[in-house]
């Protein structure tokens, strides 16, 4: 028996599609990404729109029968306010919607002059694999570089990630999570997006209302709504496991202050990082 004593991380099993084998240790696999630093509306998640909005509905009576007492006061009457008859049906639609932006965004500027298509570039970043088995990354053109087709500048359009763009659209809120962090200028850029996309109310919120439930409040919310309710504090302790940190001063808003921030300047900490995250970032309490 050889004991090292180090034991590597792993995760638990995920299953992929099988495509090819390329040699004696190179399989090919159909590998989901998951875009890193945003998060769009939800098109199917929580079912249909008509049961997806009876679990907002239960999530609606238990914020303001007392179940859910143990969220702040503010957070309860901020999510009440944004659970509306037609609350389930707005998100699905407008994670419809954002799928098609997404679909003809990549498109356009995958098909070059001559019509011929390029590759997709692809660039790993931070915890690398999430929870559901999808790579996280940023997505964006593959230039190869030759005389017909060469990169461009790196501050030309051309070159901007999906990512950039599908939160410059207001397709997308951003939800950067430590540790995929954007260096300093990326950041910079994608928040000076963000904040215009906002302000100018662009894309999902142009078409489906300023009170539309971003993806991360919405599975929350469905998540509280949970038909067979045996124990608030798990149902809570499922939908609320990240810190959120204020980007405009490095503040910590917690577990359940994220929505005294306007959505543009959120940062996401899981809690299980949380010291870790605080010894890498200069955020404060």
């Amino acid at each position: 028996m050889v004991d090292l004593g180090f034991v590597g991380p792993s995760r638990p099993a995920n299953d992929y599609r099988f495509l090819s084998v390329t040699d004696g240790d190179t399989p090919n696999i159909a590998m989901a990404i998951r875009m890193v630093s945003v998060d769009t509306p939800e098109s199917h998640y929580g079912g249909a729109p008509a049961t997806a909005q009876a679990a907002l509905e239960r999530t609606r009576t238990r914020l303001l029968d007392g179940t859910y007492d143990a969220l702040p006061q503010d957070l309860r009457d901020y999510l009440v306010s944004r659970i509306t008859p037609d609350a389930a049906q707005r998100h699905q639609a407008a994670g419809q919607a954002a799928a098609e932006a997404h679909t003809a965004m990549v498109t356009d500027r995958l098909t070059r002059p001559d019509g011929s298509q390029r590759k997709m570039a692809v660039i790993a970043t931070g915890e690398l694999v999430e929870g559901n088995g999808r790579l996280l990354a940023y997505t964006a053109p593959w230039f190869t570089g030759s005389a017909s087709d060469p990169l461009p500048p790196r501050d030309d359009p051309r070159r901007r990630t999906f990512n950039l763009d599908m939160v410059a659209l207001g397709w997308a809120a951003t939800f950067v999570i430590y540790p995929s962090v954007p260096p300093a200028e990326d950041l910079d850029l994608l928040l000076a997006d963000a904040d215009a996309a906002w302000t100018q109310q662009r894309g999902a919120w142009a078409e489906f209302g300023r009170d539309l439930l971003l993806g991360y409040e919405y599975r929350a919310c469905v998540k509280l709504g949970v038909r067979e309710l045996a124990d608030p504090a798990e149902a809570i302790g499922q939908a609320y496991q990240r810190v959120c940190v204020d980007l405009r001063n490095l503040t910590e808003v917690g577990l359940y202050g994220y929505h005294r921030v306007p959505p543009q300047h959120r940062l996401w900490i899981w809690e299980t990082d949380l010291e870790q995250a605080r010894t890498d970032l200069p955020i404060h309490l």
